[in-house]
């Protein structure tokens, strides 16, 4: 795309990014309007958290989930600096399924504070995380519940392919809750993470996370 079709498209008011991620899930959920989650002071005024937001929308394939969207891994506003670029800044946003939790009483807000979490992990060490990789929670994923979901991999959604943004390309990666046995199977050589998605896919083709589910390494 050039500098003179950037500007005709867009306007200086114009997410351009975000406009970019809003079709792929509007492809996904038309006419559906997500729950919204917006921090209360923006990162670039000094807030606490990386992303700009998260929404959910409610999905019923394979079986009722929340299906999750990040907004602020990649470069979301208008910026012709930023035109072309190998990627659109980290180059991903994270998406999340989770399957309805009890508790939760239809408010699974704990999941944007789990991926404003990962964001503060990308954004303070620079370190980004691309398909196949993996990492423990430090406890269970939703705090203070009783699960045998501790840790997290990452693959790409199933739904989504990743594509060329005018910012550069971004992936779509799903987060996906595993048990502390099957991370220690990983870290322990016993399986490789794509035999774990693998295993795992049989019965959940796209991978929804469900707090209630026992280890399967």
């Amino acid at each position: 795309m050039t500098l003179e079709e950037y500007k005709k498209e867009f306007s200086e008011e114009d997410a351009v990014g975000w406009l970019e991620i809003d079709k792929e899930f509007d492809r996904l959920y038309p006419g559906q309007e997500p729950k919204h989650f917006a921090p209360a002071i923006s990162y670039m005024l000094g807030g606490d958290n990386p992303l700009d937001g998260v929404s959910y929308y409610e999905s019923k394939k394979q079986e009722d989930h929340y299906h999750f969207i990040t907004y602020g891994f990649s470069e979301l506003y208008y910026d012709e600096e930023k035109i072309n670029g190998e990627f659109s800044k980290w180059g991903f946003e994270l998406t999340f399924r989770l399957k309805p939790f009890e508790a939760d009483n239809e408010n699974p807000s704990w999941a944007v504070a789990l991926l404003q979490n990962i964001a503060k992990y990308v954004f303070s060490s620079g370190k980004w995380f691309e398909e196949f990789h993996y990492m423990p929670a430090n406890g269970p994923i939703r705090l203070g519940t009783e699960t045998e979901i501790t840790a997290l991999l990452f693959i790409n959604d199933p739904e989504i392919e990743k594509k060329q943004t005018p910012h550069g390309e971004v992936s779509f990666l799903q987060i996906v809750g595993i048990t502390g046995e099957e991370y220690n199977a990983i870290l322990e050589n016993q399986i490789t993470v794509e035999e774990l998605v693998d295993k795992l896919k049989e019965n959940n083709p796209l991978l929804i996370t469900d707090l209630n589910r026992k280890n399967k390494a």
